[in-house]
Formats: structure tokens, C-alpha cells, sequence
């Protein structure tokens, strides 16, 4: 009976502190989680401003149509889509886009490099160092938009980055707990941009410098 009592005590307490451990972890998840979407934008702060270049990041046809419109609009002197399929072409994009033998064909590039978001900066970086453009206005799926920022800032430093979210209505953030497509999708990126956070920041609290940053 004595051993069982201890057994016992010994599992209520492995369960207390289990729930204890889980509890810290939770909280400031899901806090955290709560400070994400406030800050996913739900409009475009900057309509108006020029840019040496518009850069979309494949992912959605609505990227493509947007980041098309703003260079018909002469917002920017060309675009860059990052993160193209190998068999896809510029060509090929203007047909997704409804824009094919589109007059823009000429002020559209396209790269194959990128595979994430990472990439996607890399890659622009690459591309705009070619190009000595010092501006950009970053499209990109509204959700996606904050981690996109803080990769693109941290390759590109010095270079203005203008934010221009895509805001789909088919991605309904009203009650988006109820919507389990909605909710995974916003939670996966949201687990992403804490690990995008966090690298950058451990990376600055270890003195390891980043190699575009010339330090």
C-alpha cells in the first residue's frame, strides 16, 4: 500500500507539472498568435507611392493579376515574380494573369530559384543588386505578408520596401476558429513566422551578423 501511495503522489505530481509545463508554453503561444493576426493587414496602406520595381511572390493567381495592375498603372518600372516553376515562362505567367500578348511582356522577369520565403528574398536581392534598384513594392497574400517583411528586410537592407498585401475574400477571418481550413492555414504561418522571429533575433543575441549586412 506504501508503495502505491507513492506511486500515486508521484504521478499527481508528474501531471501537475506537465500541466504547469504546458500551461507557460500555451499562454504566450497563444498570445503571440493573438498579436499575429492583428497585425496581417486588412487594407493597403500605400496605394500611390513609385517604386524602382514590384515584386510578386508566386502563390495565388490574385499576386500575378495584382502586381500585373500596378505596372500597367506605371507604379514601378518592372516586375519581378520570384519562386516560378522551371516550365513556366513569362510568357506562360501573362496567360495565367488573363494578360496574354500583353504590351508589359518586355518590363516582366521571372526567377526560378526561390523554393520559400527565404528564397524569395535571396532571389530578389540577387536580381535588384542587377538591376541597382533601391526600392520595391512587395506583393504578396495579406497572411503571408508579415513574415515576407521581415525576410525581405533583413536581405535587402537599405532598400525601401513598400508593402502591397493581396486581400482575398475567400480567406474569411471572421469566427476563423470555425473554418478549419482558415484556422490551419493562419496557424501554420503564424508557427512560421515564430520561427522566422526568433532566428533573426537569436541570430543578433549570438553576434552572428548576416552576410548582406556587410558586418
Amino acid at each position: 500500500m506504501l508503495l502505491t501511495a507513492c506511486g500515486r503522489r508521484w504521478i499527481s505530481s508528474t501531471a501537475f507539472r506537465l500541466t504547469c509545463g504546458l500551461v507557460s508554453i500555451s499562454l504566450p503561444w497563444g498570445a503571440g498568435l493573438l498579436y499575429f493576426l492583428a497585425i496581417i493587414p486588412n487594407e493597403i496602406a500605400d496605394t500611390d507611392s513609385y517604386t524602382d520595381a514590384i515584386v510578386i511572390l508566386t502563390g495565388g493567381s490574385e499576386r500575378l493579376s495584382t502586381g500585373l495592375r500596378l505596372l500597367a498603372q506605371n507604379k514601378a518600372e518592372r516586375v519581378f515574380v520570384s519562386g516560378v516553376h522551371q516550365s513556366v515562362n513569362v510568357e506562360r505567367l501573362l496567360q495565367l494573369a488573363g494578360r496574354p500578348e500583353d504590351s508589359l511582356q518586355q518590363r516582366v522577369e521571372a526567377g526560378h530559384v526561390a523554393k520559400d520565403t527565404r528564397g524569395n528574398a535571396e532571389e530578389t536581392a540577387t536580381w535588384m543588386r542587377e538591376h541597382e534598384f533601391r526600392s520595391l513594392r512587395l506583393v504578396t497574400s495579406s497572411y503571408h505578408m508579415p513574415r515576407s517583411l521581415i525576410e525581405f528586410r533583413e536581405e535587402l537592407p537599405g532598400v525601401q520596401v513598400v508593402s502591397h498585401p493581396v486581400i482575398s475574400d475567400q480567406m474569411k477571418r471572421a469566427l476563423w476558429w470555425l473554418r478549419p481550413r482558415t484556422a490551419a492555414l493562419l496557424i501554420g504561418e503564424y508557427n512560421k513566422f515564430l520561427l522566422t522571429y526568433f532566428k533573426y533575433r537569436w541570430s543578433r543575441l549570438s553576434g552572428t551578423s548576416h552576410p548582406c549586412n556587410g558586418e
